[in-house]
């Protein structure tokens, strides 16, 4: 029986941290503490808008929202990566089919409240059930790949919907989610335009700036250690008055 309003997944887009509560089988949070990781919580959190918007656990096209993502990649992904279409698409679809399922490793985040050991196999690794990994892993699915892949954040199969998940941003909680998203691409796209505006000078601007042409250049004859300048008002001074180390 699916849990119709119960909160299940709770994305908090302020300190990029993820809050898993489901069946009472998991209970996890996880921080994706670094630029890059923080962007892959916002893929998530896109997705799963996306399938609220629809009102149902659908995948979703990544190439329908390239200017989002490049907006997401070169603002909380502090442009780690290419922010091109292909490239970055292609990115995204590799940690989502292999990184984000990852439980045990956990390459894309930390999970709070544990520390890693040493297992028998491999290096250093979260320690988990079969079952929580396996919970975990299966909410990532895909359709294509590269460019062309679709994301499912398939809570079906947990029984869930989108409605269980609930994404947080600044003050108060959104259960819709609508809200706290809204408020959050409009924070990203401030910051965005701040660091376009600390750029290069628009050319409009540079236009405006006044060009001395060379005819009205003042010029500067050294002849021999002999300083000659054809500056107004100089020939009226005295020798002992000019000292040429004081015109530099």
């Amino acid at each position: 029986m699916r849990p119709s309003g119960k909160k299940l997944i709770e994305i908090d887009l302020e300190h990029f941290k993820m809050h898993v509560s489901i069946r009472g089988k998991i209970e996890m949070s996880l921080h994706f503490e670094s630029p890059s990781r923080r962007f892959y919580l916002s893929v998530i959190a896109l997705v799963v808008h996306e399938m609220k918007r629809l009102g149902r656990v659908v995948s979703i096209s990544l190439a329908d929202h390239q200017e989002l993502l490049t907006l997401l990649n070169e603002t909380v992904g502090g442009s780690a990566g290419s922010s091109e279409k292909e490239t970055l698409l292609m990115r995204i679809y590799k940690k989502w089919k292999a990184a984000l399922p990852d439980l045990e490793n956990a390459p894309l985040f930390k999970v709070l409240g544990k520390a890693k050991e040493y297992g028998e196999v491999s290096g250093k690794t979260y320690s988990f059930t079969d079952e929580e990994k396996d919970l975990w892993a299966n909410l990532f699915e895909y359709k294509g790949s590269g460019e062309n892949v679709r994301l499912r954040f398939s809570l079906d199969k947990l029984g869930a919907s989108p409605e269980n998940v609930t994404k947080v941003y600044g003050e108060g909680e959104y259960q819709d989610g609508a809200a706290g998203w809204e408020r959050f691409l409009e924070s990203l796209k401030r910051d965005n335009l701040q660091i376009q505006t600390q750029g290069p000078v628009p050319e409009e601007a540079a236009e405006a700036i006044p060009q001395i042409s060379h005819s009205q250049r003042r010029p500067i004859d050294l002849n021999l250690g002999q300083l000659n300048l054809d500056v107004p008002g100089l020939a009226e001074l005295s020798p002992a008055e000019v000292d040429p180390t004081n015109l530099y």
